[in-house]
């Protein structure tokens, strides 16, 4: 799976997680240099914390378009069938395609 925006390519990998519907990417497909740690956060009652991540490419800036859990909660992962801690996810206009 490949995740594009703004006509770049920001994480790739054949090990993704389908999560309801999202596909998580491993932490280490994910290319650091577009992306910057924001402070949103928002909670799942069942996965636990979200922590988000600004993503920029070529000068804009799509605010809160990747998040990932860095301590699921208890009882999550079994849940998963994966340890998806630090797996990261993509909304807000990224493409997630093949």
């Amino acid at each position: 799976m490949k995740a594009t925006w703004n006509g770049a390519t920001i994480a790739d990998s054949d090990a993704t997680i389908v999560i309801e519907g999202n596909y998580y990417f491993p932490p280490d497909s994910v290319k650091k240099e577009y992306f910057t740690p924001s402070d949103y956060h928002t909670t799942c009652p069942w996965k636990g914390l979200a922590s988000y991540y600004d993503v920029a490419v070529g000068g804009q800036t799509n605010k809160n378009a990747a998040w990932y859990y860095p301590e699921p909660k208890a009882g999550s992962i079994p849940k998963v069938g994966h340890d998806f801690s630090n797996y990261v996810a993509f909304w807000h206009g990224v493409e997630v395609s093949r």
